[in-house]
């Protein structure tokens, strides 16, 4: 089921103002707290909703370096290599992508010395053929989705 106008307006506050409670939601919406938690049911059974866990940052956690690193893969293990990363702590994200490269891996540590250890122990895993990484100097667009929701509301009122 698409996402219309009130889904959106109930995405936009889930963003703005996480940890609110739904009675709370449904009186800033006007809507009834049934109707609100309906919907919230629907986002989540429809994979809108994905989860509602507390943001955390790897840097005030200890791990201030971000790096991204390509990872080219021997045919036919790319998931053995996936899931060989899915062991490596500082890891936080993977994909497999197209273009240079299989995987690509979001990856997280303390200083340059560590992220060096963690490349070392993504080269030696097998199936693993090469890796290409790039640190981040500065984040300049923070993980976001309220651009999106605010744009889908624009589209769903037509």
């Amino acid at each position: 089921m698409p996402v219309d106008a009130l889904d959106t307006r109930i995405l936009r506050l889930l963003l703005k103002q996480p940890g609110t409670s739904v009675r709370e939601y449904a009186r800033i919406l006007g809507v009834a707290r049934g109707t609100l938690q309906a919907r919230l049911d629907r986002l989540e059974r429809d994979g809108v909703i994905t989860g509602t866990a507390a943001a955390l940052s790897p840097a005030a956690l200890g791990h201030p370096v971000l790096a991204f690193v390509h990872i080219e893969v021997t045919q036919g293990h790319l998931d053995e290599v996936g899931d060989a990363l899915a062991a490596v702590p500082e890891i936080v994200e993977a994909f497999s992508i197209t273009g240079g490269g299989d995987l690509l891996a979001r990856v997280v540590a303390r200083d340059n010395a560590h992220l060096e250890d963690i490349v070392q122990k993504l080269i030696s895993m097998p199936g693993v053929v090469r890796t290409r990484t790039e640190v981040a100097l500065r984040e300049r667009v923070s993980h976001r989705m309220l651009p999106l929701v605010e744009s889908i509301g624009r589209s769903a009122r037509g």
